[in-house]
């Protein structure tokens, strides 16, 4: 099982909303070769973390997908991903167009080299893991060994709601 993390906050190049960039990457997350979307959970709406005064707020999900990938040519595909939506960079947590997150690839444990897995922030980020746990009700962090209810029950409380 591979899990991607799918947010955005800003207007897509053609000035669709965060939602609409969202679901066209979902859509370009099943058209990689030797991947299939399984699921896709609901679409949330959560304040940046960390805080940002004044940056728009995110739209998150998480996407569950089968097939064999190797993690780093699998985040370069998904860096190609954001580029299409014109993702910037310009400094740490900036708002985007797009971010794909790799979660997890098939339980992998690993501090490098690139990608880190499972992904390092996730376990502390209700925008991550409610909607994980929509698509995989029964995943454990890999490292922790802890399951979804336990982790999502340890969240600090943060500004989320379903749309």
């Amino acid at each position: 099982m591979i899990l991607i993390g799918i947010g955005a906050n800003l207007p897509g190049p053609d000035g669709s909303a965060p939602r609409e960039t969202c679901r066209a990457a979902a859509a370009a997350l099943d058209a990689l070769p030797g991947l299939r979307l399984q699921a896709l959970s609901r679409w949330w709406e959560s304040a940046p973390v960390p805080p940002m005064p004044g940056a728009p707020w995110f739209v998150n999900g998480v996407a569950r997908l089968a097939g064999a990938a190797d993690p780093a040519a699998l985040l370069a595909a998904l860096h190609a991903i954001e580029a299409a939506h014109h993702r910037a960079r310009p400094y740490l947590n900036a708002p985007r167009t797009l971010d794909l997150d790799l979660l997890d690839c098939h339980g992998l444990v690993r501090d490098g080299p690139s990608p880190i897995l499972p992904h390092p922030r996730m376990a502390g980020r209700a925008f991550v893991l409610l909607p994980l746990a929509e698509v995989a009700p029964g995943w454990h962090h890999p490292a922790t060994g802890e399951g979804i209810a336990a982790l999502t029950a340890a969240l600090p409380p943060q500004d989320l709601r379903p749309l």
